[in-house]
């Protein structure tokens, strides 16, 4: 029997004297009847990569756009690094640094001349910009790429030079829209190595993202919001551990004809045939192999039983019901 899924209270996320970066407080955003975000509390704390996942339609970009200033809530309150966001909007702006999914880069531009008009944008004196410029340039690795036109860059290498872009002000909270969408696996890790070593220097990082790969490696809290409400925030492993249980993968000589006695077993809460394969998800019975092993002996031979824990896409899938793609 699976595990009853409850909106989680904003005390189960309190931890006794951390420092928040965000406080979101049922919070709510309505367009006329339709509710997007639906009494959302939520806490991120200084010094942490948090991750921000839900399926399309969940909320999440409109609570991110609460956060950042971009939208007024409806009800609530938002304070990003002790400052209430409907009243001091040009404070959130100075400490916050964000990279949006479209990187909003002047192709026409070089790489230099795209920095140096951000930095103007942010009042960065004349006397800092040089250094600051060529600092960031070579911690993304564009340095000797300086003067080439931005338009003649790579995926990787627009979304290394928006990181770039976005800590130019120094900010103490970035937030980060899908950071490696469309990037390789080598500037992908790249891009992994950075956040890594923002976290490094005391940096608060809010991620949304698609890759639960990507979610895994990074973040130490992920926040899983559905229908607007928050349905899960914890670790990954601690998420993996309340929710998973087991996954009992079978290969057998021939499809199994009838799931049904699989489907009855105690703690079973699914059960995915394709072919000859078998994926059984199990919670809280010891002995649920043994069990399965008898049900299938019944059916014809097993090839092969491995037994694992579930992976961040099986516990989105639990708790929302959607792929996370969807």
């Amino acid at each position: 029997m699976s595990k009853e899924i409850v909106p989680v209270t904003l005390s189960a996320q309190m931890e006794t004297g951390a420092t928040l970066a965000i406080e979101v407080k049922d919070l709510c955003k309505s367009f006329g009847p339709f509710r997007a975000v639906d009494h959302l509390s939520l806490e991120v704390r200084q010094g942490e990569i948090f991750g921000l996942l839900g399926p399309n339609g969940s909320g999440k970009t409109t609570t991110i756009n609460m956060i950042s200033g971009l939208s007024v809530p409806t009800s609530g309150q938002v304070h990003v690094l002790g400052y209430d966001v409907r009243h001091n909007a040009r404070q959130v702006r100075q400490v916050l640094g964000s990279v949006p999914q479209e990187t909003a880069l002047y192709d026409e531009l070089s790489a230099w001349t795209n920095m140096d008009f951000h930095a103007d944008l942010f009042g960065i004196p004349r006397k800092e910009k040089k250094e600051r410029i060529t600092r960031l340039l070579e911690l993304v690795q564009l340095l000797d790429r300086k003067n080439s036109r931005v338009g003649t860059f790579s995926g990787g290498m627009k979304r290394r030079l928006a990181l770039a872009r976005a800590l130019l002000h120094d900010p103490q909270l970035l937030y980060l829209d899908e950071p490696t969408l469309g990037v390789d696996v080598q500037a992908r890790r790249a891009i992994w190595d950075y956040v890594l070593a923002l976290r490094d220097q005391g940096k608060t990082v809010l991620i949304t993202t698609n890759y639960l790969e990507e979610a895994q490696a990074l973040c130490e809290r992920l926040a899983i919001i559905d229908h607007g409400k928050l349905i899960a925030v914890d670790t990954p492993e601690h998420l993996k551990q309340t929710y998973g249980g087991s996954v009992i993968e079978v290969e057998t000589a021939s499809p199994v004809k009838d799931t049904a006695a699989l489907h009855a077993l105690e703690g079973v809460s699914g059960v995915i045939q394709e072919g000859t394969h078998l994926k059984i998800t199990a919670q809280g019975t010891s002995n649920i192999a043994a069990q399965i092993i008898t049900i299938l002996s019944q059916e014809g031979e097993i090839k092969d039983i491995a037994i694992r824990e579930p992976n961040l896409d099986e516990i989105f899938l639990l708790l929302t019901g959607t792929a996370l793609r969807d």
